[in-house]
């Protein structure tokens, strides 16, 4: 008899989308068929099943901003959001820019348990942008991703030398594509509503010059390019032509950036603070198809907490970022629509794949790693609480349609919904 058996749900395996059971023992998948048997029985009628979510921009804030999240909070949270593993940025105090800081990281996620956490490691010392970091050493310590997020590295010499190494080793670059000088004295879209309420812009430009430049150099250099939350129109149609040309370009975009637009900064709540910022509706139009469509890969939650007390000022003064975990599987599954395999592709294999992670993304199948999802793509539900220590999130209060009903790592239950 097999420790748990997930029973019902329409299952995404080696072979295609199957209406199955799924039978779990320790850490691995042991059967999948027809009227399993176990010891603890999880229905799954009505539900997608298949591998975890695997998010490959997540701000865990430790080290050294540990009043704002941990890891073990994140993490936690990620579980409640289907997650099974994690990319951790490295714009942590002191900077995930060494071996040492990478497997302080990596054993602190182990010690949670809710998720596997991989640390990204910073491209430049200190994310400084003037001196590439110690690359060869975070790599022999498993990290795979590199990237300065929370500022594009704008010297283009340095970042070429960067990109030179990293393509040598098989490596990804995953970049915060602003212009640090078109968007330095910005608080939102430069557009109409910024006009309206006299509150100074950052135009699209901003983002799509950081790409069209680095397409050059990844056209120069070979290295594996990912552009991290895109929220232009024209930004898509840049990663599409990079796509058409054979380029090894990917993208993210974030719920937050699926969900909203700059419209929504007119009520001033700072919870539609973000960087890149809210777009146009046209915009975010542009989004959605683009990951409907796979121009745009995966969706990135770009989970960002902050204190309470740092979002109690005017909305020029406040932080950028907003959480993002929980709610991301139900903004995709809204964007996406009822295309189980895509919805798969863009919050699980993808992402995987990008970040070279192993053991997760994988479509489910007897012997491999029970790290798996249940979720009910119908269910409609109120988000009212967060598992994360910051409520940043302009989700909050919002009803929501699709939901994580249970999330495994290695055979192990790290969430179970209890509505």
């Amino acid at each position: 008899m097999n420790d748990i058996v997930i029973s019902g749900g329409s299952i995404l395996t080696a072979d295609g989308i199957e209406s199955l059971d799924i039978g779990i023992t320790g850490t691995k998948v042991t059967e999948i068929g027809e009227n399993l048997e176990g010891a603890r029985v999880v229905d799954a009628r009505g539900s997608w099943v298949g591998p975890s979510f695997v998010d490959i921009h997540t701000h865990l804030r430790e080290p050294g901003y540990e009043w704002k999240e941990t890891i073990a909070t994140g993490t936690e949270a990620a579980a409640a959001g289907g997650y099974g593993a994690v990319v951790a940025m490295p714009n942590t105090d002191p900077v995930t820019d060494n071996a040492q800081i990478a497997m302080f990281v990596a054993h602190k996620g182990a010690q949670a348990g809710f998720t596997d956490v991989f640390p990204a490691g910073a491209i430049t010392m200190g994310r400084a942008g003037e001196k590439m970091s110690h690359i060869d050493e975070m790599w022999d310590a498993g990290v795979r991703v590199f990237t300065d997020d929370g500022d594009s590295v704008d010297d283009a010499a340095v970042l070429r030398l960067a990109m030179d190494y990293i393509a040598n080793l098989g490596g990804v670059i995953s970049q915060h594509a602003v212009d640090a000088d078109l968007s330095r004295h910005g608080f939102m879209h430069e557009g109409p509503v910024s006009s309206l309420l006299g509150m100074a812009g950052i135009p699209a430009e901003a983002e799509e010059i950081v790409i069209a430049r680095d397409i050059a150099l990844v056209r120069l250099t070979g290295v594996r390019y990912h552009v991290q939350h895109i929220a232009s129109a024209r930004g898509v149609e840049l990663i599409a032509q990079a796509k058409a040309q054979g380029l090894a370009v990917t993208a993210e975009a974030t719920p937050h950036h699926l969900m909203f637009d700059d419209t929504f900064v007119a009520t001033m709540d700072p919870d539609y603070k973000m960087m890149p910022p809210l777009r146009s509706p046209a915009d975010r139009e542009a989004l959605r198809e683009g990951l409907r469509s796979g121009v745009i890969d995966v969706v990135g939650t770009d989970h960002a907490p902050h204190a309470p007390r740092e979002q109690e000022v005017p909305f020029e003064h406040a932080p950028n970022g907003v959480t993002g975990l929980e709610w991301a599987a139900s903004v995709a599954n809204e964007v996406i629509g009822d295309d189980q395999k895509r919805f798969f592709a863009a919050m699980s294999q993808i992402p995987a794949e990008i970040a070279s992670i192993p053991d997760h993304g994988l479509a489910l199948e007897v012997g491999a790693d029970a790290n798996i999802v249940v979720f009910d793509p119908t269910l409609e539900w109120t988000a009212t609480r967060t598992r994360s220590m910051s409520r940043n999130a302009p989700y909050l209060g919002s009803t929501l349609r699709g939901k994580v009903l249970a999330t495994m790592l290695r055979g192990d239950v790290t969430y179970s919904d209890d509505s």
